[in-house]
Order: structure tokens, then sequence, then C-alpha cells
């Protein structure tokens, strides 16, 4: 007997006698499990933990009516006559329970596919966002730069809040920043922005993918069915060839972003200024200028890393397809701060600059990191999660000051190291102990000149030591403010 047709089912429709299994029960899972209970399905949430938070929200949605299953084993197979899986995004695709419903044949959706489908009237159009670095403050300039125009804005998805907490709320946002990670980006089927961007392609959680083609594919699937403007990475050719590929609504352009002077269809930099030759009437021999990298708030004087200014012309771009004024872009970009851990400075211990950026989790974030200054002590290392070194190393080796190594995988940092800058001083720090960083700060201040800038962008995942990212770089803070009150 066939199901029933998910198709015709949307926020305004009765779910009465869909039975849906949402797997995990984390941000995204638990708004899913929420939300398609609240619509009348039959919910079944699987979560193979059993910890205080997940029996927290294990007991809110069972006074709702949903099934909660906890525990190791929850997940082992599908339940019977399920009719649709809305998945956790951090549940890989040959997870047993999902490679059952596919070949059951059973529908499934990810947490944003679901809010794409879940759209009201005139809901608020999506500018989406991917790519593997830069993901998170593109979509943050972007929500300051649109609500720098008078609009109810909102940056959701990877970023926090869930699209579908977003597109359920009773008072409408005129439009959504939404960030999209690869995995949610496999489970999404419908989508179709009113802009689109992937900011880069560099190798990262290819285990989870099975490969970089595999990775690649999700990435472009952000691009599939956008109405306005696709926008690319000039300096990733890549991204390019992403939007080229792409299956568009007829009318939609491709718009490039650049560090370099930009042609007509571009935004990118003259001289110090942003230049929209994209949308204005002209553009053949004219600019609008859109503010200048300085409203980037530079931190001490300092001018902006690269890789903020290439997010700023992404965010710009996405927002000028929405129809934003030039003075938006400019008023938004100056309004506009970075999140904890993401480039952000800590001190300044005599001639030495102290910066924390323990969200480069990757060899391309920490390598976009370390091309923002002249003289670096680099501290990094942890969970490399098979990516190599060795571009990292060969592109930012001049700015070497020495390089401090922690964690499980810092051998392979080290080998890259020894192919590629031998003469670059490298200590590896293995205190025996969970959280190394006092050794760290201690090392690199005995390392570090005058001038120079002592930098955590660890090019790696944080959990052989270190609870998240954010724990990684609240301790290295921490040491390095002991440090200064030594001095």
């Amino acid at each position: 007997m066939s199901g029933p047709d998910l198709s015709a089912l949307g926020r305004e429709s009765s779910w009465e006698g869909v039975r849906v299994a949402v797997g995990g029960l984390g941000v995204s899972g638990f708004a899913a499990a929420d939300t398609l209970q609240h619509l009348g399905a039959e919910v079944i949430a699987l979560d193979d933990g059993d910890d205080d938070a997940l029996r927290e929200k294990a007991t809110l949605l069972e006074i709702l009516g949903v099934d909660v299953r906890l525990g190791a084993g929850s997940t082992a197979s599908l339940p019977d006559d399920i009719d649709l899986v809305v998945t956790s995004p951090g549940w890989s695709p040959d997870t047993p329970i999902l490679t059952e419903a596919i070949l059951r044949g059973t529908p499934v959706w990810g947490e944003v596919e679901l809010a794409w489908r879940l759209r009201g009237e005139g809901s608020a159009p999506w500018l989406a966002v991917t790519g593997t670095n830069g993901k998170t403050t593109t979509v943050q300039m972007l929500e300051s730069i649109l609500r720098s125009e008078g609009l109810n804005a909102l940056a959701v998805g990877n970023v926090g809040t869930p699209v579908l907490e977003a597109v359920m709320n009773p008072d409408p946002f005129d439009v959504l920043a939404v960030e999209l990670s690869s995995y949610q980006l496999h489970w999404s089927e419908s989508i179709s922005a009113e802009a689109s961007v992937v900011l880069n392609v560099a190798p990262d959680h290819l285990d989870w993918h099975g490969g970089l083609a595999a990775y690649t594919a999700d990435k472009a699937r952000i691009y599939a069915r956008t109405r306005a403007a696709c926008v690319y990475n000039v300096q990733d050719p890549v991204t390019e060839h992403l939007v080229e590929e792409a299956e568009v609504q007829e009318g939609c352009r491709a718009i490039g972003f650049t560090m370099g002077v930009p042609a007509p269809g571009m935004i990118g930099l003259v001289d110090d200024a942003i230049a929209d030759r994209a949308f204005i009437a002209g553009r053949v021999s004219n600019a609008a200028e859109l503010g200048s990298i300085h409203d980037l708030a530079p931190v001490d004087g300092e001018m902006p890393a690269p890789h903020l200014v290439s997010d700023a012309l992404a965010a710009a771009a996405l927002a000028r397809a929405h129809g934003v004024s030039a003075r938006a872009v400019r008023d938004g970009l100056r309004s506009f701060r970075p999140d904890a851990h993401r480039i952000a400075d800590v001190a300044r211990i005599g001639g030495v600059r102290w910066v924390d950026d323990s969200k480069a989790t990757n060899p391309h974030a920490a390598t976009a990191s370390l091309q923002g200054f002249e003289q670096v002590v680099w501290v990094a290392g942890g969970l490399v999660k098979g990516a190599a070194f060795d571009d990292l190393v060969l592109t930012a080796r001049d700015r070497l000051r020495a390089v401090i190594l922690i964690g499980a995988d810092r051998a392979v940092i080290a080998e890259a190291l020894a192919r590629h800058a031998p003469d670059v001083p490298v200590v590896e720090v293995d205190t025996g102990e969970t959280d190394p960083m006092d050794r760290v700060v201690e090392t690199a201040a005995s390392l570090a000149r005058d001038g120079d800038t002592v930098l955590l962008a660890p090019g790696a995942a944080s959990m052989d030591q270190f609870r998240n990212y954010a724990a990684r770089g609240d301790s290295f803070a921490a040491a390095v403010h002991r440090l200064r009150d030594r001095a």
C-alpha cells in the first residue's frame, strides 16, 4: 500500500496519520520533532545518547505526545510503517537506519528540507551560504547588512537557530540568511534560494561524504533552483564551475566576488573600496562604491584579514541580489563584529600580539588565518580528520617564526613542516595532561619577537583534548591572560 503524498503536505495541512522517525535529538532534531508533532504527525524520536540534556528534551517531547527512544541500540533499526525519516545533519549516509530507509523507499529529509517545505504563503526568501570556511562570518555579515536596510532578518541554519524554528515563527521575517553545511545540503532536494553562494571548496569531512567529489557535489546543491543570483568566488575556480553546471531558474545571474578589481558582473576591490559592477546600470563602464575594507571593524588599527574581506564581498553580493542599498552594505559591515574565537585579539604583551582563531578547524581555514599576519608563532594540532598540511606549509612557511604543536595528530603537521619548512623551529607540547595551554603559551612567549603574532589557528578539530573549539580558545586566552598578569 502506498504511503501519504508528502509533496502535498505543508504547514496548513493535517499530518494526521503520517508516521515520522526523527533521527537525533540535537538542536535541529528537537525542532523537527516538536514541529511535526504540532502539525499532527505521529513522531518517533531516536537517539543513541542518554545524558541529562537529552533526557530533559525527551521529557518535554513526551509531554507533547512524541514517542522518544534513547540509549544504545535505539537507532539500530527503523521502526515499522515509517512514512518519512528526518535526519540529524551529523548522521552520515551510511548510518544503518538511513540505509534501511533508502532500501525501503522511505524518503529521508534533513531539517532544512523540512523547513523549506513548511514555508507559508509569501514566506521570507532565503539567501543561502555554504563553503568549507567562512560560512558563519558571511551569514552574520549578511544579517547585519540586511538589518541596516531596515529589514527583519535573521541568520539561521548551521549558525545556531534552526531554519525550521525561523520558518515556523508566528511573526514572519522579511528575509533569512541561511548557513548550510554540506551535511544539511546532502539531505536537501527542493530548496530554491533567492541567491546562493559557495564561498570556497577544500577537503573537509571526507570521511562523512566518502571523498572530495561527493563533498563538492553536496556543496553544489545550494545552487540548484536558485532564482536571482548564483554567487561564486573568482579566486576559487571550483565554485565558478559549480555555477556553470547548476540547474537554476530562468533569469538567474552568475555573480563573481573577487579580491581584485571587478570585471562587469562582479563585486570586488578598487584600492580599499568595495566596488559593485554587478547590480548597477551601466556596469560595463561604471561601479558603485559599497564602502571600504576599513569598515570591517579593524582591531587596534590593524587591517582586516584577507578572508574576512572575502566573506564581506560575498555577503555584499547576496545582499545586493536582494535589492539592498549601497548605504546598507556600508553600515552593516561597519556594525559587524566577528564571533568569539575567530581572529579574536586576546592581548598584547610587550611587542607581541596574541590571537585566538580556534575556529580554524581545518587546513584551509588555518591557511587563510596565517595569511593575515606577517610573522607568526603558530599554535596548531588536534584531530586532523585525514587532512594533509603540505599545501598550508608551502603557502605559509615564509611567515612562520616557529610552530608549537599539540594534540593527537600533531605528527602529521610535524612531517609536513619537516618536508617543506625544515628551518622553522618546531616544538611539540605533550604534557600528558588534558589541557596543554599554559605550557604552549610559555613556549610561545620564549620564541616570539617584537612585532610577531602568536596565533592559535589549529587546522584541526579539538575533541582529543577539549570539549569543542570554543573551550580550546577559552583555555588559550586564559593562559595568555595569566602570562600577562605575571609580566
